[in-house]
């Protein structure tokens, strides 16, 4: 297994681990997809299926289908089985595995498990246009994918976020994409608490000057600093929410980063605040001086 490799899976099970109770929360059903274009890694999906069976006790009247879309899919039918034997996993749990290229198989796939209109979370390796739009007919409807460096994608869903896991042996460019704010601050918070894999780094894809950020609870400020920075210098004043939606929406950080790098900027003077004193809330507006 790359290290890589290892660094996405164990983000995403760290994203299942907050988003599977909030999609069994309010709704009679939930569907997670897992799309391939070359190759499965049965690996991921058994990943998948431990944490749905810690949350086996919420499916009670629910249910929350699981979809593997992708060539040799079929592969992957027995190994799940003994696993979900093992597990123990409750019926409301299903498991449907559709052999085949994922753009041309993966919208027939999610309509069939009953998909559209319900909580919808994708991960998918190497889709195509048709897989992005299938899988924005969640609600919310919610999407991790990984593809090579270079153009970034532009999922259907209205907020997104990108960033590249790098390490000596190459890079993987992660977006995810979502219809629900909570969901995109989710993610923020699950990129940041993965281990360290040897070797394996961040990188901002819109940061001009690539600089690798080790993978950290408290992540070095250097580039948001500069992000933020400039920013100010381009739009002008703004108020600490909106400087905190531009950090999640625009930057590889967590919103909660902004005010940590403001608080030091603001004691730099490099930037100011109005008014001059008293907590750094929401409706505070910095600007440059």
């Amino acid at each position: 297994m790359s290290a890589i490799a290892g660094a996405l899976r164990e983000l995403l099970v760290r994203y299942l681990d907050a988003w599977t109770p909030g999609a069994l929360h309010g709704a009679r059903g939930a569907t997670f997809a897992y799309g391939w274009a070359t190759a499965p890694d049965a690996a991921t999906a058994e990943a998948a299926l431990r944490v749905f069976a810690e949350f086996a006790d919420r499916l009670r009247g629910r249910r929350l289908a699981v979809v593997l879309v992708g060539p040799s899919a079929g592969s992957l039918g027995a190994p799940l089985d003994a696993v979900q034997a093992e597990l123990g996993t409750p019926p409301a749990l299903s498991v449907h595995t559709v052999e085949g290229p994922l753009d041309e198989r993966l919208p027939a796939a999610l309509k069939a498990a009953g998909a559209g209109g319900a909580p919808l979370l994708a991960f998918l390796d190497g889709a195509g246009p048709a897989s992005l739009a299938a899988a924005g007919s969640g609600k919310p409807a919610e999407v991790l994918l990984v593809s090579g460096t270079g153009e970034l994608p532009a999922p259907p869903m209205p907020l997104t976020a990108h960033v590249e896991l790098v390490n000596t042996s190459g890079a993987r460019l992660v977006t995810f994409a979502t219809t629900a704010g909570k969901g995109l601050e989710a993610f923020k918070n699950a990129l940041w608490a993965v281990d360290e894999y040897a070797g394996v780094r961040y990188r901002d894809p819109r940061d001009p000057e690539g600089h690798l950020l080790d993978i950290s609870l408290s992540p070095h400020p250097g580039p948001l600093r500069r992000e933020l920075l400039a920013h100010l210098g381009a739009a002008g004043a703004r108020t600490v929410t909106e400087l905190r939606q531009f950090t999640l929406t625009q930057t590889v950080y967590r919103a909660s980063d902004t005010v940590r790098v403001l608080s030091a900027l603001l004691t730099a003077g490099t930037v100011t605040r109005d008014p001059e004193r008293g907590r750094l809330g929401g409706d505070v507006v910095i600007a440059l001086p």
